[in-house]
């Protein structure tokens, strides 16, 4: 059985489509790749994933289990804009994400050795344990966002959400932080969702590339039809379509 199941979703905000007939599964450590012209729901798609918004139509299954109703453990996120708590250092950045979900946001006593011992070995993993102690300001842009990472994996998360993860990085960090997250994938068979405007991107680190498109269009009113996965790239295999959907685009003309 897959992993994680997407059967018929529809999205609207108000009376305006966002998605629609998005359907796919996914086969637990797969890493997906998800590409599209500005404003065809790549985001929205993300949020559902994450549980942040319920859609209009459909449901969204991981490992069998009923839809989620609100964010969870089992799904970390990062987003393109550093997520990380400024008047925090790196240590406490990690220990916050370490006491989300327990009540009133705060660690008991007993659990903060052990909460900090694993806040370090998440620092080791990702590369910051000798920056502990300081500010995300003294942080490069490739190490913010190493620490966002770390922040989503405090919880040992089985699908990590990454939205447009590296936009805002120079070319080579970008390419360090592309190493980065597949020794981080490879290390913890997460299974992965990455929005991304970068094709090349896309291909290179996924192991599909999802294409999010309108599949018709209506001149007279382009926002009345939402957008679906009109390509399932399997970048594992040249980029030999791993499904395509069948139907074409093409335009309505008014009667």
């Amino acid at each position: 059985m897959s992993f994680v199941t997407i059967d018929n979703i529809f999205q609207s905000y108000g009376p305006r489509p966002i998605l629609e007939r998005v359907s796919t599964s996914v086969d637990e450590g797969e890493f997906i790749s998800i590409v599209g012209a500005s404003g065809c729901g790549k985001s929205t798609f993300l949020r559902l994933l994450l549980a942040e918004e319920q859609p209009t139509r459909g449901e969204i299954r991981i490992d069998g289990n009923p839809p989620a109703r609100e964010p969870g453990i089992e799904r970390g996120v990062v987003f393109q804009r550093y997520s990380v708590f400024p008047h925090m250092t790196v240590m406490d950045n990690v220990l916050a994400a370490e006491s989300f979900g327990t009540r009133f946001g705060f660690l008991p006593r007993k659990a903060r050795k052990g909460a900090r011992d694993r806040a370090m070995a998440t620092l080791d993993r990702i590369g910051l344990a000798h920056a502990a102690d300081l500010y995300p300001t003294a942080l490069s842009g490739g190490m913010q966002q190493r620490l966002a990472i770390g922040q989503a994996l405090t919880a040992t998360p089985r699908i990590l959400l990454l939205d447009e993860p590296f936009g805002a990085l120079d070319p080579g960090t970008r390419l360090q932080m592309h190493d980065f997250l597949m020794e981080l994938r490879e290390e913890t068979g997460m299974t992965v969702f990455m929005v991304t405007h970068d094709l090349d991107e896309g291909f290179k680190l996924g192991d599909r590339v999802l294409v999010f498109d309108k599949p018709r269009w209506d001149p007279t009113d382009p926002d009345i039809i939402g957008a679906t996965i009109t390509y399932d790239f399997d970048a594992r295999n040249g980029g030999i379509p791993f499904q395509t959907i069948k139907e074409e685009t093409h335009v309505l003309h008014p009667a």
